[in-house]
């Protein structure tokens, strides 16, 4: 369904997704911000168990989407697809908002909520796309603004979340994330006529309700698999093999399958995947070892020259990320503009190098801190500081992760493809998690004089491992010069050829 819509529309449709969005980022990431501490503190899980759930959860949700991409694309719509995700999520939200707090009835939400974002992700950023179908000039900056959606979003509920968890209790803070996603439904239905136009094929068609009962049972198998992968350690870790395997598998199909101008797009895009999955592991670091360092050696205070100015909860810390990324994108965006005007924009692979640089830097920040520790505990403006580091970057390494996709992988194969860059996050999520548990805590109460070396020791050696990470980024760089301008050859020479009879197609 191609719609070219004017400007004026095409604001309306995607504030009608910007705003779903927002409130869908807001009801994740304040439950994001609670959950670990949430299983330390009231389920009594040990720092590594609380941590591997984290990781194994947050590997299920970002590999979801890969599914729900394709429901959206081929058997319900995208638009339909996004409003049942958004349903199923604030009743994911809602179930942990219910007083009970035994282990089943957790990973049970938990369950729900993997289910309803494989569902709303993937389809609420292809609207995106469709409302800007073949007007490049605005997608790039659609995105940008779309990604301070998230960020909008996320900055409120780790400020408030933890805020009303030390008040009102740990249900209350979680009854806020589903509330903020049912906000987002009623915004959503009154403007849902803004998106009568986009969606995908099945969007057009009457509700084929066989399809609907096929997608439900589907969805109600993953949230009870989702209990048991959580369950079991030693099936999360085969699951996160398997998925390795699998995109693996994936590339070597696509290579062997694709035509041969278009293979050197398909390597770069391989190389700079791998390097996303290396920066999941950095992120990964913020809701795990991040936050437990934040709850144990890090002074709560913020003063200037001795003068208190506001204290923040352990959880709080994390909002550091979302509000570093809304103050440089727009500094990010000027520069890569004014580049390309100069002709001298800056490829992919040079931000990426970059991109972990920065973070080496920021985690040694991090590590460094210890020396500065009073009583075990590091001042804040060390996390404001480390923070500011490795979010901007984020910002130039996964903020460019789908914009990279576009660029290099052949439109027919790039549904395919987001799919198993999807699912390479989250394999990434989950090896985050082992990362972190080298500075578990051993059950029973430490000083925080004894947890502080287990993390700065932790952050020196995932500083190390980022300036790796930068090494090969660098060396590659010419490689990637290389098959980034075969790739830009082919394009256009198989956009001044005509093609023959008999071209084979995937």
């Amino acid at each position: 369904m191609h719609t070219h819509s004017s400007g004026g529309t095409q604001t309306r449709s995607f504030t009608t997704v910007f705003l779903i969005e927002m409130w869908e980022r807001f009801g994740y990431y304040g439950m994001a911000a609670l959950l670990v501490l949430f299983m330390v503190d009231q389920i009594g899980f040990a720092d590594d168990r609380a941590n591997l759930t984290w990781g194994a959860f947050t590997a299920l949700v970002f590999s979801a989407p890969s599914i729900g991409g394709w429901i959206g694309d081929k058997v319900l719509g995208a638009r339909r697809t996004m409003t049942a995700g958004a349903i199923v999520l604030a009743l994911g939200y809602l179930m942990l908002a219910l007083p009970v707090n035994t282990l089943g009835f957790m990973y049970a939400s938990l369950g729900v909520i993997v289910v309803g974002n494989g569902l709303f992700k993937s389809n609420a950023a292809n609207l995106v796309r469709r409302i800007y179908e073949g007007d490049d000039a605005r997608i790039d900056s659609a995105f940008t603004i779309y990604y301070m959606a998230v960020n909008i979003g996320s900055t409120f509920s780790m400020l408030a979340t933890p805020w009303i968890k030390d008040h009102w209790g740990w249900h209350a803070a979680f009854a806020v994330c589903g509330g903020g996603m049912v906000l987002g439904l009623l915004n959503f239905a009154v403007m849902r006529r803004t998106l009568a136009r986009i969606g995908s094929a099945p969007d057009d068609q009457p509700i084929r309700w066989k399809a609907v009962i096929a997608v439900a049972a589907g969805g109600i198998a993953l949230a009870v698999a989702t209990v048991f992968i959580l369950e079991h350690k030693a099936v999360a870790v085969a699951c996160v093999y398997a998925a390795g395997i699998a995109i693996l598998a994936i590339f070597g199909y696509m290579l062997r399958k694709c035509d041969p101008g278009e293979r050197s797009g398909l390597i770069a895009a391989l190389i700079l995947t791998l390097q996303v999955i290396l920066f999941f592991v950095f992120y990964q670091q913020m809701s795990t070892s991040l936050t437990l360092f934040a709850l144990r050696n890090v002074d709560p205070s913020f003063s200037v020259g001795g003068v208190e100015l506001f204290t923040w909860s352990a959880a709080q810390f994390q909002a550091l990320n979302p509000i570093w990324i809304m103050l440089l994108s727009p500094i990010l965006a000027f520069v890569y503009t004014r580049q390309a005007r100069r002709g001298r924009d800056i490829p992919v692979a040079a931000k990426y190098a970059l991109g972990f640089v920065v973070v080496a830097i920021g985690f040694f920040v991090f590590s460094a801190s210890g020396r500065y520790a009073v009583d075990g505990r590091v001042s804040s403006w060390f996390m404001v500081a480390g923070y500011g580091l490795y979010s901007l970057g984020e910002l130039l390494v996964s903020g460019l992760g789908l914009a990279m996709i576009a660029r290099y992988v052949p439109a027919r194969m790039s549904g395919f493809m987001m799919g198993a860059y999807f699912v390479a996050t989250g394999v990434s999520q989950y090896l985050g998690s082992v990362v972190a548990n080298f500075a578990r805590m051993p059950l029973g109460n430490l000083e925080a004089v004894q947890s502080l070396p287990l993390y700065t020791q932790l952050f020196f050696g995932l500083g190390w491992l980022a300036t790796g990470g930068a090494v090969v980024a660098i060396v590659l760089l010419p490689l990637l010069g290389r098959l980034s301008r075969a790739h830009q050859r082919a394009v256009e020479e198989a956009l001044n050829a005509t093609p023959p009879l008999g071209t084979k197609s995937v």
